[in-house]
């Protein structure tokens, strides 16, 4: 499997349902990508001076992200698609 460095963390987005409340059907090709994800693994931290700041997300977590992140790069693993992205990117977590 794949281990993100410092405070990356790798993330499979979590797909919108494709009908509004209205019933009304999205094609796929009109859906925006979503900007929700579960962490699937995450870095160590950065380090600020000599101490290792951990990142505070952890495997399983769903999150929200910025969708137009800049640190935001779409990778391929094992024939799946994924998100790698900076901690700092990570809005928030879902509980």
């Amino acid at each position: 499997m794949f281990r993100p460095l410092h405070n990356y963390v790798l993330l499979e987005r979590i797909e919108e349902e494709n009908i509004t409340a209205g019933g009304i059907i999205i094609p796929d090709n009109a859906k925006e990508k979503p900007s929700r994800g579960r962490v699937i693994a995450v870095g160590n931290g950065t380090y600020v001076g000599e101490t290792l700041v951990p990142v505070s997300v952890h495997e399983n977590d769903v999150v929200l992200f910025a969708k137009w992140a800049p640190s935001a790069n779409e990778i391929k693993l094992e024939g799946k698609d994924f998100v790698l992205i900076k901690e700092t990117d990570i809005l928030g977590i879902i509980e």
